[in-house]
């Protein structure tokens, strides 16, 4: 199948990619669009995860307040430059990242972050339930490494499930703009106020 420039400008739209690497997807996929769509994808993230050892020392914070004013969160995320600081996708991402904050309720950016001794405060919760089953140690293991995980989805916010998409972690946006901007992208860190709840 040709390769038209309608379906080049398609693709673009959509991907946000550029004209020859529209094309040459295009051409590599037949002219399916959405095969070229998830090459590109591919292609993308790879060359973000290049892209993530660079040094991310500009970008902005970004404030959401929720409608009523009673529930609010901050959150700074970081780029490599102020032009793509200022640029469109940009304030849309830190926007994103504010409202999750705000409605997900994260404790910390990333697992890294989670002090040793709540990892074992867990841990020590976990092995108390499974008390008296008589699991063979591997086998707690493995559950004890499933629950942490799950604890780890519920509190670090780049393991959180996007609440636009419960398909894409909170990580896999983050990744998607680093590949769409060109650039590293770090959620530095953040805070949420509600009305009446405890720090």
């Amino acid at each position: 199948m040709a390769v038209t420039t309608d379906m080049i400008r398609e693709l673009r739209d959509e991907t946000g990619a550029g004209v020859l690497d529209c094309k040459r997807a295009l051409e590599e996929t037949g002219g399916d669009i959405a095969a070229a769509t998830e090459l590109l994808r591919r292609q993308g993230l790879a060359a973000a995860a290049k892209k993530t050892e660079r040094v991310a020392s500009d970008g902005r914070i970004e404030p959401y307040v929720h409608p009523g004013n009673r529930l609010a969160a901050l959150v700074e995320v970081n780029c490599e430059t102020d032009f793509v600081a200022r640029t469109e996708e940009f304030i849309a991402l830190t926007h994103e990242l504010a409202m999750q904050v705000a409605a997900a309720k994260p404790r910390w950016v990333s697992r890294d972050d989670v002090p040793a001794e709540v990892l074992e405060a867990e841990k020590a919760s976990y092995i108390e339930e499974m008390a008296g089953q008589n699991k063979p140690p591997q086998v707690m293991e493995r559950i004890i490494e499933g629950k942490l995980g799950k604890f780890y989805a519920e509190n670090c916010l780049l393991e959180q499930e996007y609440i636009r998409d419960s398909e894409q972690t909170i990580q896999d946006l983050i990744t998607a703009a680093i590949a769409k901007l060109g650039e590293n992208v770090v959620v530095r860190r953040f805070c949420r106020f509600q009305i009446g709840a405890e720090d």
